[in-house]
């Protein structure tokens, strides 16, 4: 895409604007920027880069790299979007060689079923086979 970049390397992410816009996202709202810097740290890491090489988007997958992924974390800064960004990077994501042969791979949203769509992701027939341990205020600061 003209102007910008996707990049997989961790050494060009820029932790404190990823740690900016997670933070106050409403699936890590205040979560400690040590746990996102550990999380970042044991992912794969997708990075996306205006022509500046500020960081302008981001997404993670938890991953094995050979039957399963969890894809987190997927996010464009607002002034960024619009321009296609989140579409380049989920398909760079579903296409990346490192993630051919998976066997299944996952995420959560309230609010973008509509993109996840265009890229093969479907909502979860057997819901029942899946179970979770959620705690939704584990970084709540009274804790």
């Amino acid at each position: 895409m003209q102007g910008y970049r996707i990049s997989t390397d961790k050494k060009h992410l820029d932790i404190d604007v990823i740690y900016d816009f997670i933070s106050a996202s409403y699936w890590a709202s205040g979560i400690p920027k040590h746990t996102l810097e550990k999380a970042i740290s044991n992912s794969f890491c997708f990075g996306v880069y205006d022509s500046h090489d500020s960081q302008v988007g981001f997404a993670r997958l938890i991953t094995d790299r050979a039957t399963f992924a969890y894809l987190a974390d997927v996010f464009v800064l607002e002034n960024h979007r619009g321009k296609g960004l989140s579409k380049w990077l989920v398909e760079s994501i579903v296409s990346h060689p490192e993630l051919q042969g998976l066997r299944r791979i996952v995420l959560a949203t309230r609010d973008a079923h509509g993109l996840y769509a265009q890229y093969g992701f479907q909502t979860i027939e057997n819901q029942g086979m899946f179970m979770q341990i959620w705690d939704p205020d584990v970084y709540r600061e009274s804790r």
